[in-house]
């Protein structure tokens, strides 16, 4: 009976602590309601099971909703899932980079990335962004710490982004053609 009771209270206390970011993200006309903190915390168990991760103290939903929660690509639909995805992503990099950087630091990275080179994509950000500043990190790389994750995937980034000089060269010659 005491172990439920304990159990209870646990997890009221952490829905509590996910439905207090409501009064930052409405601002960004994002809410949760009860029954979707509820189903945010659900999944985290699930990925913090499928990941053999053990969490302690407030755990990163919270963390997640205040660093993404004025993205231009989260409207009030697509949150909830969004968030989930978030947490999956970042557990599985969590281990992916042998936990040799902080949670502020891949927040940081993610949500620079998911602004950014991935323009919302979820599935460019884990299978491309994380994937690539993983392989940095396993190698040793330590220039995150410095940078607290920001402006970092330039170095590791394969793809050769357009620039507006570029741009405008490549347009001239497709007009004069």
């Amino acid at each position: 009976m005491d172990q439920n009771w304990i159990q209870l209270l646990q997890k009221e206390n952490q829905l509590a602590r996910v439905m207090v970011t409501n009064r930052k993200t409405q601002q960004y006309g994002l809410t949760l309601s009860r029954e979707d903190a509820e189903l945010l915390l659900q999944e985290r168990g699930r990925a913090l099971q499928e990941q053999r991760r053990v969490e302690f103290g407030e755990g990163i939903t919270e963390k997640i909703i205040e660093e993404f929660c004025d993205s231009a690509y989260i409207g009030q639909e697509s949150y909830v899932d969004t968030v989930i995805r978030l947490q999956e992503i970042f557990y599985l990099y969590k281990n992916e980079m042998m936990d040799e950087i902080s949670d502020e630091e891949l927040l940081h990275f993610m949500k620079e990335q998911y602004e950014g080179v991935c323009f919302g994509d979820l599935d460019y950000l884990e299978g491309t962004c994380l994937s690539h500043f993983a392989q940095a990190i396993r190698a040793g790389y330590q220039g995150h710490k410095a940078s607290r994750g920001y402006g970092e995937y330039g170095r590791f980034d394969e793809v050769k982004r357009w620039d507006y000089d570029l741009y405008l060269e490549t347009l001239k010659e497709l007009c004069w053609r």
